[in-house]
This record gives C-alpha cells, structure tokens and sequence, in this order.
C-alpha cells in the first residue's frame, strides 16, 4: 500500500466552489458516461480519492483525444483509472495504451469497471516508477516517434523528466498533456502563503511550467481545468 503523508486535495482553481459545481452540473456529469460515473464514485470511497482526474478534465480530454484521432497513448500515473477509461473509451477498438503507475492496488478498484465497459484489451498495465518504464520502451527503436497521445498525472519533481523522455515517444503533431500544472492556485502564490506540505510540489511546478513555455519544440495552452491541465503539442 503507497503512503502518501498528510496531503490534503487542491482547492478548484475556479476559487468559486459554487461556479465548479455549476460546469459539473450543467455540462460534465449530463454527458458523464455511465460507467465513468461508476468509476468515479468508487474512487470517491478511496482515502485520496483527490488524486484521481476531475471530471471535467476528463471530459477535456476525451474532445482532445477524438479531435487527434488517438490510436497509441501512452499514460504515467493511473491511480484507479478514471482517465484510463476516458482514454479507453475514446481511441478505436484496435487502439493501445500503455498504463504505468506504482500503485496496482488503487488501479483495481477501478479495473472491474475497465473490463465491464469492454476496452480493458485495449490496456496495458505495467506497476512501476514512471521513469523506468519510459526508459525500457525507449530500449526499443520501434516505439520512437509511435505515440499519439501522452497523460502525466505522477510525480511532480519528475514532470520535466517524463517530458524529455515522452518527447522522444510521442509523434510530431502529438499531443502530450500534464495534470496539477495549477496546483491548487499556489503557483500564483509567495510561499510564504502556501501551507508548508504544498512548497515542495509547487516550487517544482512553478519550474516545470516555466520550463515548458521555453520549450520552442512544442505548442501549448495552459487551461485551468481540474487542477490545471498543460496541453502541448509537439511540433518537432
């Protein structure tokens, strides 16, 4: 079983948990497939049920993913897989993921429904640390260049770390995309005003952002959706 200490969730980065609730109830959860709504409240009864992808996020990358024509994706940090089954559920029959993340215990609350809804063929989970799974595929020549869409949502002191690996993986016009760029709003914060157990994560997010607006390999928007989504698409 993975600790994770005394984290506690972000606040929305809306700062209006009234204005959240109005998109969830009016555009996310009407249109919110079923099974995803099963998988979401079962994540719901998880002690950090906060890790897992807001649905509005989710819904983001679903339009991302059929906007794209995703057919390889590639994911790092899958907890008990709510955006494994967005992804799951909008490449084609004969799509592929590769799903990574440390924690298979979390990842089979979810799997149960994965495999209800019919797409869990599709997956392919490995348990392990991110950056060696990404290491051992690029072992492999053929896996350059061959993803269509990358979802980190892992370890933040090791987000520009899965970015220069996930650059070599994903294909030119791909898109790669990381979650908790936003990170509650602290990033916008002195750290002196952001609780002492959110400077670590933040201080490597604020890095990471900057860092990848000085990235001219890739396009990108910044959408304070969740917790702050960092779409790029790879240009070269």
């Amino acid at each position: 079983m993975i600790t994770y200490g005394k984290l506690q969730p972000n606040p929305v980065i809306l700062q209006s948990e009234e204005l959240y609730n109005y998109i969830l109830e009016t555009s996310v959860y009407p249109r919110e497939p079923v099974l995803l709504k099963e998988l979401r409240e079962a994540t719901a009864k998880h002690p950090r049920a906060f890790f897992g992808t807001n649905p509005d996020a989710g819904q983001l990358l679903a339009l991302l993913l059929k906007l794209i024509n995703a057919k390889k994706t590639i994911e790092i940090g899958v907890f008990t897989g709510y955006s494994l089954l967005v992804t799951a559920l909008n490449i084609p029959e004969d799509g592929q993921i590769i799903a990574v993340d440390v924690d298979r215990e979390a990842y089979e609350i979810g799997a149960p429904i994965i495999e209800k809804a019919g797409v869990h063929k599709k997956i392919n989970f490995f348990e392990s640390q991110g950056l060696p799974a990404l290491d051992k595929l690029l072992q492999d020549k053929a896996n350059e260049d061959s993803f269509d869409f990358a979802f980190v949502d892992a370890d933040k002191d090791n987000y520009w770390n899965y970015h220069e690996r996930l650059m070599k993986l994903v294909k030119v016009g791909g898109l790669l995309i990381y979650d908790n760029t936003l990170w509650g709003g602290a990033v916008a914060k002195p750290e002196e005003e952001v609780p002492e157990i959110k400077r670590y994560f933040r201080r490597h997010t604020v890095e990471f952002n900057a860092a990848i607006t000085a990235d001219d390999r890739i396009e990108i928007s910044h959408v304070p959706s969740g917790d702050g989504l960092l779409i790029c698409k790879r240009l070269r």
